[in-house]
């Protein structure tokens, strides 16, 4: 009897040195992402804080980059667009042309190999937290916690309980309610039905009015109505006008799903 509980004693220390050792295994890698050091810093003390609204002009000159997954991959190559304050630019393509990747580089969530992104003149190099206030990303999966939307219906996390519309219109009356200066479009009207999509565009068309825009999308309506549309193919602009100087070439502009 002695023998079989001792037994039993050492089968359980060994299994639970087993859990302790993967336990110490899991927050040494949890520490290690806590302690890296990374480039971007949205508390950037040497960041430059704008002090009123930013005009929203932008600006992309040269711009090459590359993942890091993927640093023999280009995404952009010699990449280049100037979007004047209070318009608004349609960005079309197949996809890994890089239009999202543009998306991404304005609010720096990276930053490009070579080249420069600007806004309003000056790097992109700015105080992070506070220009972010400035610019406003509506994407196809807005990010919604439970009851923080005002509404009287329990949405539950990340919004599971609400249809995609009525996420897009809440992530859209976010947008109105930050009055940015500029306001991203990351594809926030995709895989709607026919009646949210129409309620989302008109929506849209509202925020849009005299504010520096940048629009991936796949509703045509919505590029049609854009400023200026730039075509792009292999992470550079092949062609720009806005949608009747482009049909009048001939040139088909795809749904990004194409």
């Amino acid at each position: 009897m002695i023998v079989v509980s001792t037994g039993r004693f050492i089968a359980d220390a060994a299994s639970t040195t087993s859990d302790l050792a993967k336990g110490f295994d899991s927050v040494a890698s949890v520490f290690a992402v806590l302690d890296r050091v990374t480039a971007i810093e949205q508390e950037d003390p040497d960041g430059h804080q704008p002090k009123s609204s930013l005009s929203g002009a932008v600006d992309l000159r040269g711009v090459e980059f590359a993942y890091a997954s993927r640093p023999d991959v280009p995404v952009l190559c010699g990449f280049s667009l100037s979007i004047q304050d209070g318009r608004s630019v349609a960005l079309v393509g197949s996809s890994g042309s890089g239009k999202s990747t543009i998306i991404g580089l304005v609010e720096r969530f990276y930053d490009p190999q070579r080249g420069a992104v600007q806004i309003d003149g000056r790097d992109i190099a700015y105080h992070l937290r506070s220009v972010h206030q400035k610019i406003v990303l509506v994407g196809q999966e807005p990010t919604l916690f439970a009851g923080t939307n005002g509404y009287d219906t329990w949405s539950g996390e990340w919004g599971v309980q609400l249809p995609g519309g009525q996420k897009r219109r809440i992530a859209i009356a976010r947008a109105i309610l930050r009055n940015p200066s500029i306001l991203l479009l990351d594809e926030a009207t995709s895989a709607l039905d026919g009646q949210s999509e129409k309620v989302v565009h008109e929506a849209l068309e509202r925020v849009m009015d005299g504010r520096t825009t940048v629009v991936v999308a796949d509703m045509l309506s919505t590029i049609r109505n854009c400023n200026e549309i730039a075509v792009l193919a292999k992470g550079v602009v092949v062609e720009k006008g806005n949608h009747v100087s482009l049909m009048a070439k001939g040139l088909t502009i795809p749904r990004q799903g194409d």
